[in-house]
């Protein structure tokens, strides 16, 4: 078993952040640890908080986080920051704003880069969700930088998909148009103290007839996480998606699919290394990087040249 998965398992938060670091930057023994990692008892109920920059996703979060460990529940958070465009690493606005929960040993934040990718979720994001998980956290809480097409890979990594609305935002519309709807579980007013509350909640509920519901009628809850307020809703709603997610058939079957998505991610990305490091490593392929004219057919051209390369027989 690889060092920092026996460390994990023994409780070692040092361990855990080093690990994270490891899928982090995709070290060359990432895939060994995540195996082992993979291997152990894992049971935490994983929560994706998603919505538009503004809606106020991360003092939600703070406040989540407090309320959960009243109930003696401990915690991981992994806040999805943008990419900084000069350093390459996540701009860790989150955490500042979670500060009060640093000294609580049952409470781990971190957070990561989208590395380019606005509103996604990078690989390594998904890979240290399960690492927490591997920790051994009762809760891990997944907030993502807001709400885009990509956004929509949140639902394939966690169990409970939560957007955050505010009113008189224009949120509902936006949303609508990048398939957000589809995915949530639940939807969150907050700073429900706002006007346009009651107009929202009707947008919402229109939308919602669209929608198909999975036998999954998605609940709207108002918050004001500012004062602390409709939280312990919040979560009650939570905790019922996730019972309907462990008694039903299409829980079971959303499980399968989220592990289904992930091996064929894992493939495609090992072989995109694969095909980058042989391009990247001929000097020729390289020159022609820099005056393409036909992608397409270079594209086929290099394929074809990769797999030749492989013994494979051409296609």
């Amino acid at each position: 078993m690889h060092t920092l998965a026996e460390r994990i398992q023994n409780k070692d938060e040092r361990a855990l952040a080093r690990a994270i670091s490891v899928v982090e930057n995709d070290s060359p023994d990432k895939l060994e640890l995540l195996s082992d990692i993979a291997s152990m008892n894992q049971k935490a109920y994983y929560i994706g908080i998603t919505g538009s920059p503004g809606a106020g996703k991360s003092s939600l979060v703070d406040r989540m986080i407090r309320h959960l460990r009243n109930q003696n529940l401990t915690v991981a958070v992994i806040a999805v920051d943008p990419t900084s465009p000069f350093s390459g690493g996540a701009l860790l606005g989150d955490r500042f704003r979670m500060h009060s929960h640093f000294t609580d040993p049952g409470v781990f934040i971190r957070s990561m880069a989208t590395r380019g990718s606005l509103g996604g979720l990078a690989r390594s994001t998904k890979d240290a969700i399960r690492v927490c998980d591997a920790f051994g956290f009762d809760v891990v809480i997944v907030e993502t930088v807001g709400v885009g097409q990509s956004e929509l890979d949140i639902m394939k990594v966690v169990d409970t998909t939560a957007v955050v609305l505010t009113p008189n935002s224009g949120d509902v519309l936006q949303i609508f148009k990048a398939g957000i709807m589809e995915i949530a579980d639940l939807f969150v007013i907050n700073k429900a103290d706002l006007d346009g509350v009651r107009k929202l909640k009707t947008q919402l509920r229109e939308f919602l007839h669209i929608v198909d519901s999975k036998s999954w009628k998605p609940p709207i809850v108002e918050t004001i996480s500012t004062e602390n307020k409709g939280i312990d809703q919040l979560w009650e709603k939570c905790v019922a998606h996730k019972h309907f997610l462990y008694e039903t058939d299409y829980g079971k079957q959303k499980r399968n699919e989220q592990l289904t998505f992930e091996v064929f991610e894992l493939i495609r990305e090992a072989l995109w290394k694969e095909v980058h490091t042989f391009i990247t490593q001929d000097e020729t392929k390289r020159v022609a990087l820099e005056h393409i004219t036909d992608p397409y057919q270079l594209a086929r051209e290099w394929l074809a040249d990769w797999k030749k390369g492989r013994g494979e027989p051409e296609s």
